[in-house]
């Protein structure tokens, strides 16, 4: 519980004083975005909680699903709907599932840097670095890939890690859910920072699908996920704003779940004003008009 000084040491500020998102426009014909997004943890998202859950091979295997079925499955149903997405994948990942790394690759997908062990960033951790450039390390050795996008792991952020991404070079940063609209970070120094893509909430399979013996959570049938993907995708349209997916192989890659991605991304696909692109892109539409405006 928290006391009385813990209280009072939270500082009266924003705690993103980025400047509001501006609204500039999407490539014609499009008025409104989707930036198509996976998250690839395999086992990397379990021992993150628990490096013991390396000896654990029941557990293990529910994230070894992506490598061997889930990932396969997804990359098949992009290609025929002919969709272009990008894939965060942690450096573990890579290092131990190399021919399934490649394959996003080489189906011409954008690769983004999610961390090494998808470790969660906390305040003062001293192994934020690390875990960037174990993860740079793991992408250009395995793959020839320097990503200019990142998302963090569990979906946290410190203003170290804020800084440290600059400093890397990194262009573009998927983990915020405070706008609707990409926008630019602003340091704590004042300095600017990544451009922020930011994460819709309601497009994380995780929070509805994920089939794991220990998840605290049922499993949301089609009929519940579908009405809440196309409810939110057709007010964002109205708004000409954007939806951010995060989605994973070991849940959306299972049967019921890819029935409902071809579903929903089918629907999408009908929407003429819809722009479904990688974050890569959006980033790059971003900058274009920021220097336009500049």
């Amino acid at each position: 519980m928290l006391d009385s000084k813990a209280l009072q040491s939270i500082p009266l500020i924003p705690a993103n004083t980025a400047d509001p998102a501006p609204e500039y426009p999407w490539p014609k014909p499009y008025r409104s975005a989707m930036f198509l997004s996976f998250d690839v943890d395999a086992e990397s998202a379990w021992t993150s909680k628990d490096a013991v859950h390396a000896q654990r091979l029941i557990t293990m295997s529910y994230g070894g699903y992506e490598a061997r079925v889930g990932t396969p499955k997804l990359l098949e149903l992009l290609d025929q709907l002919d969709l272009k997405a990008t894939f965060f994948v942690t450096g573990w990942s890579v290092d131990a599932h190399p021919a399934m790394a490649e394959s996003i690759l080489k189906a011409g997908h954008e690769i983004g840097h999610h961390g090494y062990h998808h470790l969660l960033p906390d305040p003062g951790d001293p192994w934020i670095e690390e875990e960037l450039e174990r993860g740079f390390e793991a992408l250009k050795r395995r793959l020839g890939v320097r990503p200019t996008g990142y998302r963090a792991p569990y979906g946290e952020f410190t203003e170290e890690l804020r800084v440290a991404l600059v400093r890397h070079g990194i262009v573009y940063t998927s983990s915020f859910r405070d706008d609707v609209r990409p926008y630019r970070h602003r340091l704590a120094d004042g300095k600017l920072g990544t451009i922020e893509l930011p994460v819709t909430a309601s497009y994380d399979d995780w929070m509805h699908g994920l089939s794991a013996r220990f998840s605290p959570r049922s499993i949301f049938p089609k009929e519940h996920v579908l009405s809440i993907w196309k409810d939110e995708l057709d007010e964002t349209r109205d708004w000409g704003a954007m939806v951010t997916t995060v989605l994973h192989p070991q849940c959306s890659g299972r049967p019921m779940r890819l029935r409902l991605l071809r579903e929903f991304l089918t629907y999408a696909k009908s929407c003429p004003d819809l722009w479904i692109t990688t974050g890569e892109k959006i980033a790059e539409n971003f900058l274009r008009h920021e220097a336009a405006n500049r």
